[in-house]
């Protein structure tokens, strides 16, 4: 067993763009896809991650300090720090437990998709961490481990469960055929959103406003242009971080130049996935007629997407904003400010790309995130500790993105017994099951 976890392990640590392609090699393999295009689209398909972290770096490496400039430029001071999700995942993956996230992950996957219980076949195997994360956690407040596996298990399901709730805004908003994200930063702004949306209908005078990233263009004309947006907004953060004109007109530039080649590497990336995914699709019609299967893939696929991008941008200095009035807030949001595409990526899918209430519901979201964040602070830390993670000098350490997920709070307050997890593990379950009950996928209302 411990050979294979080293194994497991291994290959993880190999990273995103060299282990989807393996995987990918070989699933088309499978599906009897010519090895010569298998290994074309296999390839490609780790190109476009290798363009994908190239862009969203060059996101964080800008965002990041003017953020701290904001910071330092009035005088934020919080107790505790948000260090991002790459020091999430490895604090998640940094104990025994965390390291077994993989294992359960696949074996959960495997049994539903026997059991007909979900549709999505998960290759993202490295984000398996979202649910060490919880699982670590858990571990560190009851010293279970065995609380802690279940904990991944009840984790899993659900993301397997929120996942296919939303392939359908996946595939007909992103256009992305035969495809989900049981993502675990992504599927909490998803439940979110829905109750938000049928909100939003029903309120006089905001049910009128649509301001989609085509009707900016179409109104503004070139200032309206998603490059030119991102470049302006950017100018904004440069303004508000107390920039120079230098840095200032660098930030805008770079802002712009994510803004035009993230859904360019986005655009790779599925030049890869396409013949894939309809390979998968025809072998599934050709044995099962009538079921569906979806490729369970990081919802990195839509966070190019232009509403997705301008509204993140403009929630970064929202976020900090709201840090500082919300009364009772302990979390300074710094490392996760680049992850907000992520956050609310299936967010926006339901509002159908309409920026206005992608950046309202996006800042009720971030709200939540950081009083869960700020529960969460001291659990954090001592999952830190136990994965012997360095603390950095800091004393209090959070997580704006999966350590403010409502699953955090779910998992680690509500269910930190073993009776809290099993009634959670129940409840998934029989959500599962009714949702395999419902025959065929309704369409997106226009």
């Amino acid at each position: 067993m411990q050979v294979f976890q080293q194994v497991i392990q291994w290959f993880v640590d190999l990273g995103a763009s060299v282990m989807l392609p393996i995987i990918f090699l070989v699933f088309g393999l499978i599906l009897r896809i010519k090895p010569g295009k298998a290994f074309k689209s296999a390839l490609t398909i780790g190109i476009g991650f290798i363009g994908l972290n190239l862009v969203i770096g060059l996101l964080t490496d800008n965002l990041g300090p003017a953020a701290e400039a904001m910071v330092n430029n009035y005088n934020l001071s919080l107790q505790t720090i948000d260090v991002g999700w790459p020091a999430a995942s490895a604090i998640a993956y940094g104990t025994l437990l965390g390291s077994m996230a993989i294992i359960v992950g696949i074996l959960v996957n495997v049994v539903l998709l026997l059991f007909g219980l979900t549709k999505t076949l998960n290759v993202d195997i490295w984000n398996f961490w979202h649910i060490a994360f919880t699982g670590s956690i858990v571990y560190a407040a009851t010293a279970s481990f065995a609380l802690g596996i279940f904990t991944m298990i009840t984790h899993s399901m659900l993301l397997y469960f929120m996942a296919d709730k939303s392939a359908i805004y996946v595939q007909e908003y992103y256009q992305l055929p035969n495809m989900s994200f049981p993502h675990g930063s992504s599927t909490p702004g998803f439940l979110l959103a829905l109750p938000l949306n049928w909100a939003f209908d029903r309120i006089p005078g905001l049910n009128k406003i649509n301001i989609s990233p085509e009707l900016v263009q179409k109104r503004f004309g070139v200032f309206g242009d998603t490059t030119v947006l991102g470049f302006i907004i950017g100018i904004i953060i440069g303004l508000l971080a107390g920039y120079d004109v230098n840095n200032t007109l660098n930030l805008g530039v770079a802002t712009g130049a994510v803004m035009l080649l993230m859904p360019r590497m986005v655009a790779l990336l599925m030049e890869g996935l396409t013949p894939i995914s309809e390979a998968a699709s025809s072998w599934v019609q050709k044995r099962f007629p009538g079921k569906e299967l979806y490729i369970g893939m990081d919802s990195a696929l839509a966070v190019g997407q232009s509403s997705v991008l301008s509204a993140s941008l403009l929630l970064v200095p929202i976020a900090l904003l709201l840090a500082v009035i919300l009364p009772g807030n302990t979390v300074l949001p710094l490392g996760d400010l680049a992850t907000i595409p992520f956050m609310i990526c299936l967010m926006a899918a339901v509002f159908k790309g309409d920026i206005f209430r992608t950046v309202i519901g996006g800042a009720l979201y971030i709200v939540t995130t950081l009083y869960v964040a700020s529960w969460a602070a001291p659990l954090i830390t001592k999952s830190a500790i136990a994965s012997n993670f360095d603390l950095g000098g800091n004393s209090s350490i959070s997580v704006l993105s999966d350590g403010g997920a409502w699953t955090t709070i779910l998992f680690s307050g509500l269910g930190i017994t073993w009776l809290g997890i099993g009634f959670i593990f129940v409840v998934v379950l029989f959500a599962l099951i009714y949702q395999s009950k419902i025959k065929g996928s309704k369409k997106i209302e226009s």
